[in-house]
């Protein structure tokens, strides 16, 4: 029984989902954890096969990190966030459009998935700037200045699954490392879609020991101005509508360290992470 009643209560929101667009931030524990990296690859495979149209922007800064050290390049932080200078420019392509943006497509494609891999790089997918935040330099990190829709589409259009590297390409050819929550904000916002999710290893927004299923940015503000929600969640919140008043419809921030975290989000009534919506728009997921 409770098997059919999981699959009744998945069926309306197939029928919701069908033929829309879901970008998914793919990052934490999800991304390292061999059991989560399976569980994923199946998760997204699943969401393609019922005709959810899927676009995966993964970051991978730990391992930029490593490897850099191993290449004898020293990682500097400015203000919390990585300095990017014309050496690391080189390991952040070469980690997050080569290594891991490969191992993510193969991890996919095992199941069945449709997976392409790219950077911002490919055709112009993202186009950037440099980032320019108060007095911090941080060097060639930049923020998406547009996104090449419809070469987007045309993939979607022919069922492949696009997992993109947040590396950008300025005017001047000029190569720019970008925030990955940032670029799938940016992407999400260029193609209007129903869902953007960030997979995190948190497990959504928490006040007093309890999660928020569903807060809109009334609340949000609130909570903010009453101190409880505090520190590095503030700028992820604020992004968060931000990218909702940009044209998407809702965001999810889930826990990647549980398996099956996005199929509990997506198909059930009750979810397991914290969805950001307009106000008065519908509390179901």
């Amino acid at each position: 029984m409770k098997k059919e009643e999981v699959l009744i209560e998945a069926l309306p929101y197939i029928q919701t989902y069908e033929g829309k667009t879901f970008v998914i931030k793919y990052g934490g524990a999800a991304m390292t954890d061999p059991l989560l990296k399976e569980t994923f690859g199946k998760d997204v495979t699943i969401l393609r096969k019922i005709g959810i149209n899927i676009v995966i922007v993964h970051g991978g800064g730990k391992e930029i990190t490593d490897i850099a050290k191993k290449l004898g390049i020293e990682t500097k932080f400015v203000d919390g966030q990585r300095y990017t200078d014309e050496k690391m420019v080189e390991v952040v392509q070469m980690v997050l459009a080569g290594k891991i943006n490969k191992e993510i497509v193969n991890l996919i494609n095992r199941n069945d998935g449709g997976a392409v891999g790219l950077s911002g790089v490919d055709n112009m997918l993202l186009c950037a700037e440099k980032l320019v935040e108060g007095e911090a330099d941080l060097g060639l990190v930049g923020k998406v200045t547009s996104v090449n829709v419809p070469f987007i589409e045309l993939l979607l259009k022919n069922g492949m699954m696009p997992v993109i590297a947040p590396v950008g390409v300025g005017g001047d050819g000029t190569t720019y490392n970008i925030n990955a929550d940032l670029a799938a904000g940016a992407i999400a916002s260029a193609l209007k879609a129903e869902k953007l999710v960030y997979l995190s290893d948190i497990e959504g927004i928490v006040i007093n020991k309890k999660r928020i299923s569903t807060m809109t940015e009334t609340e949000a503000e609130r909570l903010i101005e009453q101190g409880a929600i505090f520190g590095g969640m503030i700028p992820k919140v604020q992004s968060a509508f931000k990218t909702l008043n940009a044209g998407v419809k809702k965001v999810h921030i889930v826990d990647g360290r549980i398996k099956h975290s996005l199929l509990l989000e997506i198909f059930t009534d009750e979810g397991i992470g914290t969805q950001m919506i307009r106000e008065g728009a519908l509390a179901r997921r």
